[in-house]
């Protein structure tokens, strides 16, 4: 059994599973068939099929999920409601032979780089409807979270600073100068 398989949560479906292009494989015989009668070419064909038979990636209804490895096993997961965005990069060559690499990035500094998959159209298009699904709210990291409440109050006390105040009250209060937050305070 995969590795995704068997980390799903109970109600947690596959939306969709990524695949190497054929191209991959293709060039993995080719490279065994041409250098073959050097051992060099052995050595190759086997390195890149490890590869691609030990890197597993999909899209579930909760997550996104990258692992590679087999004795040495490295996982990536991203909690669907934490994606902010995906951009898909694809060369020329790759448009035609139809792949590309989809990089995935979340809150904070979360990012997935995926290898070279078949048909990342169809994988990107799965991340954004697992986000839809999810309701596509962005659920932030507890530090994001209070920085940007911070910011907000920060806000506010500007804005309070500008409308005239009673005396009373100004005595009552003593005046700070808020903290500002570089790109986050209002301009008028």
């Amino acid at each position: 059994m995969r590795y995704i398989d068997e980390s799903l949560a109970p109600g947690e479906t596959i939306i969709a599973r990524g695949k190497w292009p054929t191209l991959f494989w293709v060039g993995a015989w080719a490279e065994l068939l041409l250098l073959g009668i050097i051992i060099v070419g052995v050595f190759i064909f086997v390195g890149m099929a490890i590869k691609m038979l030990t890197t597993d990636f999909a899209v579930t209804n909760r997550r996104v999920i990258l692992k590679e490895g087999w004795l040495n096993r490295k996982t990536h997961e991203l909690a669907v409601e934490s994606v902010e965005g995906v951009s898909l990069d694809q060369s020329i060559w790759a448009r035609i032979f139809g792949y590309g690499r989809v990089v995935v990035t979340g809150t904070g500094e979360a990012r997935i780089l995926f290898p070279p998959m078949a048909r990342p159209v169809d994988f990107r298009r799965a991340i954004e409807a697992a986000r839809v699904d999810c309701g596509g709210e962005v659920h932030l990291a507890h530090d994001d979270r209070a920085a940007l409440e911070r910011a907000a109050v920060a806000n506010e006390d500007a804005a309070n600073v500008n409308e005239p105040v009673a005396e009373e009250e100004e005595a009552e209060k003593p005046r700070r100068r808020p903290p500002s937050f570089i790109g986050l305070r209002s301009r008028r």
